[in-house]
């Protein structure tokens, strides 16, 4: 399972930000490089790098710190944040972008999101399903959590697999920042409906024996952020868990 740290930005800064509101930022370095050159240090591959700026403007924003990174540390990086249209993706991938992330977009203007898989591969582009649970699962979540869709959240991600999507983020917004454990038994329904799906969990990852157990269920990869800016995960235990593969 790969690991992948998450460095949010805001005015260029590494922030975390709790169930998605601006109201909570907090920032814990004014210089993301530096954060991405500790993660690579300790043998990470893998960053997910969100434009909250970007989300906020709905266009992307913050291409230079994905510029920076990238041609500083030799991470693979999926980007997302306000990707809404091809010249978005294009700056985002000249910009040193491996892969992106769509959210919103996925269920607003599901032709141009097709259109993205059609043009740049399945291998490019990842399904950011954010949702908010309920008693069927989860019901998906749009504008930056702002609103709540009526689609539920595994047919959502089986009809994009009809469409060629393999990698998707999925994002518990009731757990993202509050350090209180992941969805596992969401995770594990979704993995038990689904076939060859790369699942990445998100949200709420708060200790590192959550991990090896993300990885038992079968997720592809786990997003982990807040836990390690505030210490719960040490980036040792991070690099010892990569070597042990």
């Amino acid at each position: 399972m790969r690991i992948i740290p998450a460095i949010d930005i805001i005015d260029g800064k590494c922030v975390r930000l709790t169930k998605g509101d601006y109201n909570t930022k907090k920032i814990y370095n004014e210089n993301p490089l530096e954060v991405a050159k500790e993660f690579e240090a300790a043998g990470i591959q893998y960053l997910h790098v969100v434009d909250l700026d970007g989300a906020k403007a709905s266009q992307i924003i913050n291409y230079k710190v994905l510029e920076e990174i990238a041609s500083k540390t030799n991470l693979k990086i999926d980007f997302g944040g306000g990707l809404k249209a091809d010249k978005d993706l294009e700056i985002a991938f000249n910009s040193g972008a491996n892969q992106i992330t769509g959210g919103s977009i996925a269920v607003k203007n599901p032709t141009i999101f097709e259109g993205w898989i059609a043009k740049f591969g399945a291998e490019k582009i990842i399904l950011g399903a954010d949702f908010y649970p309920d008693a069927k699962g989860g019901k998906i979540a749009t504008n930056g959590w702002q609103e709540e869709s009526e689609l539920a959240l595994i047919p959502f991600i089986q009809s994009y697999q009809t469409k060629g999507i393999h990698y998707v983020i999925c994002t518990d917004i009731s757990k993202d920042g509050m350090l209180q454990g992941p969805s596992f038994e969401i995770y594990s329904e979704i993995l038990s409906e689904t076939t060859n799906l790369k699942l990445i969990a998100s949200g709420g990852i708060s200790t590192f024996d959550e991990i090896p157990k993300l990885a038992e269920i079968g997720c592809e990869g786990v997003i982990i952020g807040k836990a390690i800016y505030e210490n719960k995960i040490s980036l040792k235990q991070l690099e010892n868990f990569i070597l042990t593969k």
